[in-house]
């Protein structure tokens, strides 16, 4: 374990906070920084601003102890964690401010033998060519004075403080001693193997990562469409597929969200667009299933003053997370048609959207289609005699495959049987 114990993470979202209160209980002294004064006096509080399994027990516990504490600027410490967002521009390229500007906001707090890491999601190059200048600028030698590296966060909402300890961790440094002394603050508490690697190595790798399910998913979504055109049933054909020992195709939706899978693919783009034709074609193709939702949900409803109880705002299921959603666009694309909505999403707080969101009961009332974007645990198993008391027409639009109907007066459609979606335009 590192004999140094003092921390400030800079950051504390949906990674630095689980990350934060992880460091603290494996017995580090460890200051959160944040520019949000709700996420600073939550946290000394020992509160939460996010949804995640298990975090509030920790936080509470850890700032009760003495060791995590929160404010709104850096301190000094023995090593920086930066793990602030890294949103894209109107072109998809990188938006790297926020990183910027909170690596120059520990500049006045360093000192000789500091560790500095970067957790959040970069092009390629960015702590060699952005980074490391920085440091330089401010007088101080990256690798020498001033250890830097990247870890990439590989965690999945829901398991976020289990796939902390448990996922290898890939540690990139800008050089040899950069990396070993960035693995040594992970020794702390991850389980899991730790690779050493290059900085370069380790931001591709991250990028990859997800880029790699990215196009899985766009393979996926692909063959709905030729499916839906030739009437065949795609999540069969995926699990017949998948049968095939060295085939693992993923499963279809309304498009892809969050802050990796819908971002992380431009940061390789930018950097090559000529050379990465099949990652930008996947994005497209992603990017176009909200369109083709709506699409089918015309079909099912010509009737523009029809209302429709759309069910699931987060683009994965039981997460409070809605950045990215696929399904923010869907309801953009809906507004834009006409239709009434009743919206309702059991994991999303009233003041995370700018539009109402209904109970159960009122989303439902006189509507004439659910339409399922999230796979909440909530929707597998929904409250059929409301269904069939309280809609005008009882059908069901599952875009997860995930809601189970028992009811034979309850009418479903899925990527499994578009043809039938289509039968209803013809008829």
């Amino acid at each position: 374990m590192n004999t140094n114990k003092n921390m400030c993470v800079i950051g504390l979202g949906y990674i630095g906070l689980p990350t934060s209160a992880m460091f603290a209980k494996s017995g580090w002294s460890v200051t959160g920084v944040d520019v949000n004064p709700l996420a600073v006096e939550k946290l000394n509080k020992g509160e939460i601003h996010i949804e995640e399994i298990g975090l509030k027990e920790l936080v509470e516990n850890e700032v009760e102890a003495g060791r995590l504490r929160a404010q709104l600027e850096p301190t000094e410490a023995d090593c920086f964690i930066i793990a602030v967002p890294t949103p894209h521009n109107e072109d998809n390229s990188a938006d790297l401010n926020y990183v910027i500007e909170a690596t120059k906001s520990m500049l006045p707090f360093l000192k000789e033998g500091n560790t500095v890491i970067i957790e959040s999601t970069i092009p390629p190059r960015t702590i060699n060519d952005v980074i490391a200048p920085i440091l330089k600028e401010a007088r101080w030698k990256p690798g020498k004075d001033i250890y830097l590296a990247h870890c990439p966060e590989r965690v999945l909402p829901g398991r976020i403080l289990i796939e902390l300890v448990e996922n290898t961790r890939i540690i990139g440094g800008i050089n040899e001693v950069s990396a070993q002394k960035a693995a040594d603050v992970y020794r702390s508490f991850v389980k899991g193997s730790i690779l050493v690697t290059s900085a370069v190595s380790a931001e591709m790798s991250k990028l990859m990562e997800n880029t790699y399910r990215d196009v899985n998913i766009a393979l996926a979504n692909e063959l709905v469409k030729i499916s839906e055109k030739l009437d065949v049933n795609a999540l069969e054909v995926i699990q017949l597929a998948n049968h095939h020992p060295r085939v693992n195709l993923h499963q279809p939706g309304p498009g892809v969200g969050g802050h990796c899978l819908a971002v992380d693919p431009y940061f390789i783009i930018e950097k090559a667009p000529e050379q990465s034709i099949l990652i930008s074609h996947s994005r497209k193709i992603n990017n176009s299933m909200p369109e083709f939702v709506v699409s089918q949900v015309k079909k099912l409803l010509p009737d523009i003053d029809s209302k429709i109880a759309v069910f699931g705002l987060t683009y994965k299921g039981n997460i409070d997370d809605v950045r990215e959603s696929p399904a923010m666009n869907i309801l953009s694309l809906l507004q834009t048609e006409g239709y009434k909505l009743g919206i309702y999403d059991p994991h999303v707080q009233q003041d995370q959207v700018n539009f109402y969101i209904s109970t159960f009961e009122d989303a439902l009332q006189n509507a004439e289609c659910i339409l399922v974007l999230t796979d909440h645990n909530e929707f597998k198993q929904l409250d059929e005699e409301s269904i069939l008391n309280k809609m005008k027409n009882p059908v069901v639009f599952d875009t997860k495959n995930c809601v189970v109907i028992n009811s034979s007066d309850i009418i479903y459609f899925g990527f499994g049987n578009l043809d039938k979606i289509k039968a209803l335009q013809k008829a």
